[in-house]
């Protein structure tokens, strides 16, 4: 062993040795542990909301402003990177979007899963591997997120740590800010931010040994992810389902309107209009309708849910034959 690695917390060796096995560069390495280490600082400058990248934007505008063609070279770089390689930003650290009821069944899946999901259920090229290890091991830390913001929804710890060795990273790092939850701690959570309208997202980043490592509880005035999908970049892939309404049941009252967090609905003329271009098929507007008028139904065309349950038994079968 690497004697530096003596000076490092048992959860931190744990996760050098995993990303060793898997071949990744020191670099890769070094970024992922640091990530991991201090999320709010990490989420806080990728949000943009650190003050040294907002002092560093400024420097920016200023020297495009002096000097237009650094615009243009920096697009046509980044043209020619992702061409390069094909990658984009999104590939390597993303969110599935998922209803209440499968977010739970993840949390309680009670077995360790070793699979790869499909890209007909998580569409990006990096990131795609479900490994958990200790699936009991649940770490409810405050939401860095939540955290980056000044006025930030409450409460603040609902963001969530699955598997090792992340949990117990995330926990021995920010003991004053995390804890370690049951299987039940974790689903009571789930409901109550289903009840505050919040998403639920599994989390997938290549930095996380390149696997689902969290499932974020956030809303559309704190969470970066929802924020860089509103500008274009792609790090939420849909649930799978999308909204349907009963049209006879439905009154226009727009209760449902008030909780979507990606402004998919819309109640007018005592009726309710549906943006399906913009429904991630989250299912936090539906539990909002006092006459029970919406439901959420199947949508292959928006991808395949994420249901740990089925992608192992289809895993197992597969190994059999």
């Amino acid at each position: 062993m690497n004697p530096l690695r003596l000076l490092l917390k048992p959860s931190a060796r744990r996760f050098f040795d995993e990303a060793d096995l898997l071949g990744f560069p020191l670099g890769k390495k070094l970024h992922g542990y640091l990530y991991l280490r201090w999320p709010y600082t990490y989420i806080k400058i990728l949000s943009g909301e650190h003050p040294l990248v907002k002092l560093l934007a400024r420097g920016s505008r200023w020297l495009d402003r002096l000097f237009p063609s650094r615009v243009d070279a920096r697009r046509k770089a980044m043209r020619a990177s992702r061409n390069a390689t094909g990658i984009r930003f999104a590939d390597t650290y993303h969110g599935k979007v998922m209803p209440t009821d499968e977010a739970i069944k993840l949390v309680k899946i009670g077995r360790e899963v070793s699979l790869t999901a499909p890209e007909s259920v998580v569409p990006y090229a990096l990131a795609r591997d479900i490994v958990l290890k200790n699936p009991d091991h649940i770490v409810v830390f405050d939401c860095p997120c939540r955290a980056a913001r000044k006025n930030p929804c409450s409460p603040m710890d609902v963001c969530m740590v699955v598997g090792e060795p992340f949990a117990s990273l995330v926990l021995e790092h920010n003991e004053k800010r995390a804890r370690r939850v049951t299987p039940d701690e974790a689903v009571a959570i789930l409901k109550a931010e289903n009840a505050r309208g919040h998403v639920h997202h599994a989390f997938f980043k290549d930095l996380a040994l390149g696997r689902f490592y969290a499932i974020c509880n956030c809303c559309s005035c704190c969470c970066a992810a929802m924020a860089a999908q509103k500008n274009g970049v792609g790090m939420l892939a849909p649930s799978g389902y999308l909204v349907q309404v009963d049209a006879e049941a439905c009154v226009g009252c727009g209760n449902c309107a008030k909780f979507c967090q990606f402004g998919a609905l819309k109640a007018r003329d005592r009726a309710l209009q549906i943006k399906t271009a913009r429904c991630m098929g989250c299912g936090a507007c539906v539990s909002k309708c006092p006459k029970s008028a919406l439901s959420l139904v199947a949508e292959p065309g928006r991808g395949m849910p994420l249901l740990v349950e089925e992608l192992v038994k289809a895993s197992v079968e597969a190994a059999k034959r």
